[in-house]
């Protein structure tokens, strides 16, 4: 058969960063940012986070909460992530963000309340700019496309600085036509937006080898003309510069950008969830060895700037928070059946309003009696 001459017309690279490696070592010199105090407060922030999602956990095999994703072993993503971000940037995040919430000013009981059904859990007092956190796969990726389209639209028409948006998701998701639309226009509209995906190796019970052909999620960026990084996401160091550089690349008018950060899913993937079914044992016993918080201790640890003294000191201050945050959230009045109705229409359409009349007088009489 004949063979043409072909033209090369286009061809890619996609780079890895790593600063720290599985052992804790110094793979090149630390950036700036990277201080000591910086890290032990990134420490600091990842233990809170495991401690969170830990007793979320129980509470949800109690029946207190409801079904909740666990972020355990991505914690690094996380907080780095919500670190990065300015106050007046706009955070999209999936449902796995317990890290980049926190980061974020989100309060612990406010954590919890979302998890056990109060609306008002949502409605983040300390990041009002940020949406609340988005159930459906990939849906947030499009919402900050929406976001970043109008924070450039008010750059351009009332001069005001150019603040971004980010977007963060499962590896799984980027498998979904969401996420190709929402990078599409990313790329042709020049948008100052971030997407950031946690690539933990598993799609509910879906490996990634299962989801895609590409040899990296990074990748699926080029094609919507969008630079793409992949980075060490169990290196807190590394997710922070890549996420950093991003951020500070769109508020300069340069577009958006695309971080796959590799990590691995600890947990299972929602407390509905039994990963046992579908994950050897060989394979999770080996990714505890090279998870974040391991990672970082054995950092700090050769750098002369932790000891067990600090880590004990430390084990009881998160101590003592939780307690706290569990006793607030406690206390919370309850809010009225009608919430759900309430904060999810800005008019509730006529089709519900015998539903909502129902629950508002069936609630008044349980009240009265």
């Amino acid at each position: 058969m004949h063979k043409p001459r072909l033209q090369l017309q286009a061809s890619f690279d996609i780079a890895h960063l790593q600063y720290l490696d599985n052992q804790g070592k110094a793979t090149q010199p630390l950036p700036e940012f990277a201080t000591p105090d910086w890290l032990a407060y990134c420490f600091r922030q990842m233990q809170l986070a495991r401690l969170v999602d830990d007793r979320a956990v129980k509470l949800q095999r109690t029946g207190r909460l409801g079904t909740y994703p666990s972020t355990l072993g991505q914690e690094a993503i996380g907080i780095a992530t919500g670190n990065a971000l300015a106050t007046d940037d706009v955070y999209c995040p999936y449902y796995r963000e317990t890290g980049a919430l926190l980061e974020r000013g989100v309060t612990i009981e406010e954590i919890l309340a979302i998890w056990g059904g109060d609306e008002r859990g949502q409605n983040f007092q300390h990041s009002p700019n940020d949406l609340p956190i988005c159930i459906p796969i990939a849906t947030q990726m499009l919402h900050a496309v929406g976001v970043a389209f109008a924070l450039k639209q008010r750059h351009q028409q009332e001069g005001v600085p150019l603040q971004a948006a980010v977007a963060s998701s499962g590896e799984g998701a980027t498998s979904k036509g969401d996420f190709y639309e929402a990078m599409n226009l990313a790329g042709v509209w020049k948008l100052p937006v971030v997407f950031v995906v946690n690539n933990n190796q598993w799609a509910i019970s879906v490996p990634r080898h299962g989801q895609t052909a590409t040899q990296t999620i990074a990748q699926k960026a080029v094609a919507a003309g969008i630079p793409a990084l992949q980075v060490d996401g169990n290196d807190i160091v590394a997710v922070a510069w890549a996420v950093q550089d991003a951020l500070q690349r769109a508020r300069s008018g340069d577009g958006p950008a695309l971080i796959e950060a590799i990590s691995y899913r600890l947990c299972d993937h929602t407390t509905a969830d039994d990963a046992s079914r579908y994950r050897s044992a060989e394979a999770l016993e080996k990714a505890w060895q090279w998870e974040p918080i391991k990672r970082l201790d054995h950092y700090l640890r050769e750098q002369g700037l932790w000891s067990d003294a600090k880590q004990q000191d430390l084990e009881r201050e998160l101590a003592a928070t939780m307690e706290t945050a569990l006793g607030n959230w406690q206390a919370r009045t309850p809010e009225p059946v009608t919430a759900m109705f309430d904060h999810l229409y800005a008019q509730l359409p006529e089709g519900l309003y015998e539903q909502y009349d129902q629950l508002r007088d069936e609630q008044q009489q349980g009240a009265g009696a």
